[in-house]
């Protein structure tokens, strides 16, 4: 399948690991982080790192929607999911079994009676609103720059269509400002030094390649985008090892086939429209960052839920045995939770890495990754 199998090719995967070897400096340690949890996802399911030399260490970062929403924003929609019984809560699937304060859930609250809703598009939660006129419908609407648009889509529909019934609680963040964040934590007391980044794919179809030259410029870090196949992945570490030898502090496209330099222009201007930029976000992992997420713009004010009920955020602490928010930040890897793959499994989570599709932790759980922890006795 054209663009799948020529950058699965299992012997240019091992070209290009041979080449990146090559391009290693014997005594130099290079640290790269993947931003993107689709990224953490490919590096485990196609064992990546086991053909990566032993001085390349990948650090997993918190490009994970589900996973740097934090716990006060699930208690707002789980509190009025439940405590507001004319509205109907619209989200993904992803979010419904993420443990809020107290080990709630969105599946916990519709068992008590809240009528929770999964929805695979925004357009289902429109549609809801239209088929139910009588309630109020609530799209609890996450992620990075990627599902954005759609969101935008949505409130411009319900506005077309008059629906006085519709609105959102917007949890959108913004990538550009959380590479910022990491790398202001790096310099401080977490002690998480960084030599590059595989920049996000999806993300950068829709911000483009240039949206990163500000960061890789402030922070003197080399920027490689990748696509989520494993020779992509590949190619952009022996990009970022190439910069790093080099000094060199800059933006590399090697997802070209879908990510334009200026991104898609379309949609950044439907965003605009629809959207303004918060003064400050909390972030779980990062803490609260400036300028780092989005709300509905003043022209679109009846459709912000937050104003329409009165929402208010009150930031509330995870778990008290798990260090997602470690791992996010780049300072522990799943291995080094003490509940990771025994306390917590995908099955019974105890924090959002391993609940999400994109998170770290589920990604070793999934792909067998906390078996190389296990002493070769132990397993026997």
């Amino acid at each position: 399948m054209k663009y799948v199998d020529e950058f699965r090719d299992a012997d240019s995967a091992k070209a290009l690991a041979a080449r990146i070897a090559e391009e290693v400096r014997p005594g130099q340690a290079y640290r790269f982080m993947e931003f993107c949890g689709g990224h953490t996802h490919a590096l485990c399911r196609f064992g990546l790192e086991d053909l990566l030399p032993e001085a390349i260490e990948m650090i997993h970062g918190p490009g994970c929607p589900v996973c740097v929403l934090p716990v006060g924003r699930l208690d707002m929609a789980i509190e009025l999911a439940v405590t507001r019984p004319e509205v109907i809560l619209a989200t993904y699937g992803d979010l419904m079994r993420v443990p809020a304060s107290e080990g709630r859930t969105l599946l916990s609250a519709r068992a008590r009676g809240g009528d929770v809703r999964m929805i695979y598009s925004t357009a289902q939660a429109v549609a809801l609103a239209e088929d139910n006129p009588d309630r109020e419908v609530v799209l609890f609407a996450i992620g990075f720059e990627t599902t954005t648009p759609p969101t935008a889509a949505a409130v411009l529909q319900a506005s077309d269509k008059g629906l006085t019934n519709f609105s959102v609680c917007c949890n959108h963040v913004l990538t550009p400002a959380a590479i910022d964040a990491i790398m202001t934590t790096g310099s401080g007391a977490a002690g998480v030094e960084l030599d590059g980044f595989v920049g996000p794919g999806h993300v950068s179809t829709i911000i483009g390649a240039e949206a990163y030259a500000p960061a890789a410029e402030k922070w003197a870090k080399p920027i490689a985008i990748a696509g989520f196949e494993p020779n992509d992945l590949l190619h952009a570490i022996l990009c970022l090892v190439r910069q790093t030898n080099a000094g060199d502090a800059k933006v590399e496209n090697g997802f070209a086939r879908a990510v334009l330099s200026g991104g898609n222009a379309k949609a950044q201007a439907m965003c605009e429209q629809v959207f303004a930029i918060r003064d400050s976000f909390e972030w779980r992992g990062l803490g609260a960052i400036p300028h780092s997420a989005l709300r509905l713009s003043d022209a679109f004010a009846a459709f912000d839920a937050e104003l329409k009920f009165g929402l208010d955020y009150v930031s509330r602490p995870d778990h008290k045995a798990c260090d997602c928010a470690a791992i996010l930040r780049g300072e522990k890897g799943p291995r080094d939770c003490a509940v990771f793959a025994n306390a917590c499994t995908p099955e019974h989570p105890l924090g959002s890495c391993m609940v999400s599709p994109e998170g770290a932790c589920a990604a070793y759980y999934l792909y067998g990754r906390f078996r190389d922890a296990v002493p070769a006795s132990a397993a026997q």
